[in-house]
């Protein structure tokens, strides 16, 4: 049986649908067979950020009101072997989404697939809670500001009590915390919530730690995860949480302001002697 996942927030802009790109893609990466889905129903980003939207022709509400199969409505991605996309819906509304429907979904993507993930909506309206319900584990995603993480925990109480886990009283829905935006530099004049701030009042597991970088914007415009930036420390800290979520032990990497150059190094562009 596959492993679902909810990729939430309380609040938009965190960076959701890109970790949510980018974390599916390392899954794939690293051998495991899986498929991430959109439930963002009205918006639609993740194929964007994927760099499948000319290739979408039906979507996940398609699939649900029964004018598409499933196979139809997934996207094969070409760069990562064993990674497909279902994209949402740009049209209709989400009253759209049943949660009858997105259970025969998951339960025909499970015969096939290690890992699904669902790309959640930000808040708790009515996608937010289908892409949660049927969740194994949840990487809550969250910025370094105040209004971010009291959202965040926020979603943490959602979990607790409206997963279909919690319906049936069985062991809660797993979560990882992923703080995204960092800027050690920010984080140094108090511009910024510290990473201990928000571990504390979070409470849950740390599972990255994805530094606020250029190169994460430039991905999405050009429609590349992040993570095949192996050059990039955002792409570089994707690809650490997905190891870390597999069970690897790999330090905490962007934590600390880049250390400034003295002056022998600026001179030459080199080390000191």
């Amino acid at each position: 049986m596959a492993q679902v996942i909810v990729v939430t927030s309380g609040k938009g802009g965190v960076g959701k649908t890109t970790s949510s790109a980018a974390f599916a893609t390392g899954l794939a990466q690293r051998g495991k067979k899986t498929c991430v889905i959109d439930f963002d129903v009205g918006l639609r980003n993740l194929d964007l950020i994927m760099g499948v939207e000319r290739r979408v022709v039906f979507d996940i509400v398609n699939v649900i009101q029964g004018e598409a199969k499933l196979n139809q409505a997934l996207i094969k991605d070409k760069r990562v072997e064993g990674l497909s996309i279902l994209p949402a819906s740009q049209t209709r509304d989400k009253d759209a989404l049943t949660k009858e429907g997105v259970q025969a979904i998951i339960e025909e993507l499970s015969k096939e697939y290690d890992y699904i993930l669902c790309d959640s909506p930000a808040g708790i309206e009515k996608g937010a809670l289908l892409a949660l319900y049927f969740a194994d584990q949840a990487i809550v995603v969250t910025n370094p500001e105040v209004s971010s993480v009291r959202d965040s925990d926020r979603i943490l109480g959602v979990l607790q009590s409206k997963s279909k886990r919690a319906e049936e009283k069985k062991e809660p829905v797993k979560q990882h915390l992923l703080l995204t935006r960092y800027d050690p530099v920010r984080v140094a004049r108090e511009e910024m919530l510290k990473l201990e701030d928000v571990l504390e009042i979070l409470a849950i597991p740390l599972l990255g730690v994805i530094p606020e970088s250029e190169t994460v914007l430039k991905a999405s415009n050009a429609g590349n995860p992040v993570i095949l930036d192996a050059e990039s420390p955002a792409g570089q800290a994707y690809a650490d949480a997905v190891a870390r979520f597999l069970g690897e032990e790999r330090p905490h990497r962007f934590l600390e302001p880049p250390k400034k150059k003295g002056f022998f190094e600026k001179l030459f562009g080199g080390k000191a002697a």
